[in-house]
């Protein structure tokens, strides 16, 4: 608010005419009125002392005059108009000075009110500021308590001025029940720090997320609602067999007679492969693939019949894989400690080369190499995940149906009628582990139990051995944002049809 000087400059100088003309009736009244005897009456001025004190009075108000170019032509003109003649008489110049009072006070009266009403405005603006504040301070203060409370939980980090803080009167218990820890009825009795982490934890679902995103493909947690992930994945896989077959009878020990074949193979492949996810409800995910192969085959080949042959082939190939498509769904809700347990279905297709579609020479050796099985496979399995802090545990098992087909197809001079492939038990059983929120690994085993497969050949039914492929799997995971993370798996052959080794890289992107 800006007050208007003029106005007060005219109030300061009719104050000398003011007193003139009520000097006399002043020094009346106090002659009549007994109580005030004891005032003497000031001096009388006359007109030449009036306008000498006026001039003063302007000459100070000169001094104290601000710098305020905005108010410098209402100081001149109201300069101009405040200097009084000295010739002029002083009936006129009590006139003057009484009319410039007159409008003095209404401004001052205006001036006022509206100096109320602004600080009236700035109370109410003060009192919500420190009402807020207040409330500020309050929220301040109890995160302070609420880190208090979580130091006090570490020995280590706790010093004795925040422990002397914790056991202070100034905590109130109304302050207390907004932290994360809960006050128990007697803090002085049982032990100092709490039986649990203090604090308020991760959601379940997400603390087993991070502990499972290392474990094997297909063991992992649901894909939320409507979330979608694309799951590209690279694999190579290194294998070799050492066989000796013999066809014929053993007399003795170390004299046989019939046709002996050995071979000694080592398998390269690398499988990259294209794998989409969405999560149609909460409990409800599907899943496909597509791979492609990428084989090379080193192949000696060591026949004894009537005379010895020996053969090496150098075999490669690169086409795409059997396509797979899949439904999981989760059976139960999770609950406190208890396994969430999940029901899968698997269908997949022979869009690969089949082994039988491959060239062959006289001989029976193939010359191709295939890149899927031939065979339409179903497999419905059954997962578990069990949270036991600090990890949650894994595990399934599942059944692979592997369906017949009729090849009808003469390989190596030899005419291969319907062939039962052989069916597939398999199991695994694993752990992960989340050491912090980006990196997890986990640890497990994987058993296959392949049944023999029965084949026609000519006018005879073909059954060959069964077949166990155990493997331990190590793998480790490192987020790299909330919607994307790198993961390896690694798996190690321990049984004898087992590939040596395996290698796994999978970079999940979440949409």
């Amino acid at each position: 608010m800006t007050f208007k000087t003029p106005n007060s400059h005219a109030c300061i100088l009719a104050l000398p005419a003011v007193v003139l003309v009520a000097q006399p009736a002043q020094a009346e009244a106090n002659s009549n009125d007994p109580n005030r005897a004891a005032v003497e009456a000031g001096p009388k001025l006359t007109p030449e002392e009036a306008a000498t004190e006026t001039a003063r009075i302007l000459a100070n108000l000169r001094a104290l005059r601000t710098d305020n170019n905005d108010l410098k032509p209402e100081h001149e003109a109201l300069e101009s108009r405040s200097v009084l003649p000295t010739a002029q008489a002083p009936e006129k110049q009590i006139e003057a000075a009484s009319k410039v009072a007159e409008s003095g006070s209404a401004d001052i009266l205006g001036a006022l009110v509206a100096i109320r009403s602004e600080l009236a405005e700035q109370k109410r603006l003060i009192a919500g500021q420190n009402a807020l504040i207040k409330s500020q301070s309050n929220k301040i203060r109890q995160l302070e308590l609420h880190n208090d409370l979580i130091r006090a939980a570490t020995p280590q980090v706790t010093s004795p001025y925040v422990m002397s803080r914790l056991r202070g009167a100034g905590i109130q218990r109304e302050q207390l029940s907004n932290t994360a820890v809960q006050p128990g009825q007697n803090p002085d009795s049982g032990s100092d720090l709490p039986d649990a982490p203090v604090g308020e934890a991760p959601p379940e679902a997400q603390n087993i997320e991070q502990k499972v995103e290392a474990v094997p493909e297909g063991q992992g947690v649901l894909t939320p609602k409507g979330q979608f992930v694309i799951d590209p994945s690279i694999e190579y896989t290194r294998s070799s067999t050492n066989r000796l077959v013999f066809r014929g009878i053993e007399l003795i020990p170390g004299i046989q007679i019939g046709a002996i074949e050995a071979s000694d193979a080592d398998r390269d492949t690398i499988i990259g492969t294209f794998a989409m996810r969405y999560g149609l409800t909460r409990r409800l995910e599907i899943e496909g693939r597509i791979p492609v192969l990428y084989r090379k085959d080193r192949i000696q080949v060591v026949q004894q019949r009537e005379d010895q042959i020996v053969r090496e082939i150098g075999l490669n190939a690169t086409d795409i894989g059997d396509a797979e498509f899949s439904l999981r769904y989760q059976l139960n809700e999770p609950k406190g400690q208890n396994p969430i347990w999940v029901a899968g279905l698997r269908v997949k297709t022979d869009t690969g080369v089949s082994p039988y579609e491959i060239p062959f020479d006289s001989f029976g050796v193939a010359t191709g190499l295939a890149t899927g099985s031939g065979f339409w496979g179903l497999q419905p399995s059954m997962s578990f995940l069990l949270p036991s802090d600090p990890v949650v545990i894994y595990g399934g098992v599942g059944y692979l149906w592997n369906i017949e087909r009729n090849i009808d197809r003469v390989v190596g001079e030899v005419f291969i009628g319907k062939v039962d492939p052989g069916d597939a038990i398999n199991a695994n059983v694993g752990f992960g582990f989340a050491l912090n929120p980006r990196f997890s690994f986990s640890l497990g085993y994987g058993h296959n139990y392949i049944f023999s497969t029965k084949t026609e050949l000519g006018t005879t039914l073909q059954e060959s051995n069964d077949i166990q492929v155990g493997s331990l799997n190590f793998g480790m995971s490192y987020r790299l944002s909330e919607r994307q993370s790198l993961s390896l798996g690694f798996k190690f052959g321990v049984t004898e049809d087992a590939p040596d080794v395996g290698i796994t890289m999978r970079i999940p992107f979440r949409f």
